[in-house]
């Protein structure tokens, strides 16, 4: 009878300390879930509809260019933000809400984004492209100086002269392809992917 009561007592036991273990599992994901969900998000809080575009441009909502100020709070807001889907979440007052405005807004939004993302992205592969037909130039450049101005400098003046502007115009052309094809190519980048980034995102207009 004891080591009945005992096998139930251990069994008990166990039981509670499995449920206690379920419990603590469902917190953590639930805690990871919240987390990931806080980490796609953007949130901005405007005052009216008018603080998403410039004051400066009297076209409607579907033309109206970006405010600049909304433009780096939604910068700002995206630099810690993980790769992947975002959402965009614009609060708005309750009153001032109006959801026919909306729809065009968030139009006008994606259709911004895209077209900064495929711009940057164009003038990202342009100056790649120069700078890889600078190095190529500048290779070009080296090997006639190298192979053919050289020998016939030893005893032509003008060939002698050619040799002293092909040597160094080579290696800048190629110093410079490297320069644009690495180094400059890469300012594009931040403003492309932070472009990429919201033009796919989703974006919710929320009362506040």
């Amino acid at each position: 009878m004891e080591d009945e009561n005992s096998i139930k007592k251990i069994f008990k036991q166990s039981r509670a300390i499995e449920f206690m273990q379920k419990e603590e599992l469902q917190e953590e994901v639930k805690e990871v879930g919240t987390t990931a969900f806080e980490m796609s998000n953007i949130s901005l809080k405007l005052n009216s509809y008018l603080d998403i575009f410039s004051d400066f441009d009297p076209r409607e909502f579907s033309e109206k260019a970006l405010s600049v100020d909304f433009i780096e709070e939604a910068k700002r807001a995206s630099r810690d933000k993980v790769s992947g889907q975002l959402t965009l979440r614009l609060l708005m007052p309750k009153k001032l809400r109006n959801l026919d405005k909306e729809k065009v807004i968030k139009k006008r939004l994606i259709e911004h984004f895209a077209k900064h993302a495929k711009t940057e992205k164009s003038e990202y592969k342009k100056t790649f492209r120069s700078g890889i037909w600078f190095i190529i130039a500048g290779i070009v450049t080296m090997i006639l100086a190298a192979f053919f101005i050289y020998e016939s400098a030893q005893a032509n003046k003008f060939m002698h002269f050619l040799l002293i502007v092909f040597e160094p115009a080579g290696w800048f052309l190629f110093w410079e392809g490297l320069n644009q094809a690495i180094f400059e190519s890469k300012k594009f980048k931040p403003e492309y992917e932070f472009n990429a980034k919201l033009s796919k995102c989703e974006i919710e207009f929320i009362s506040y």
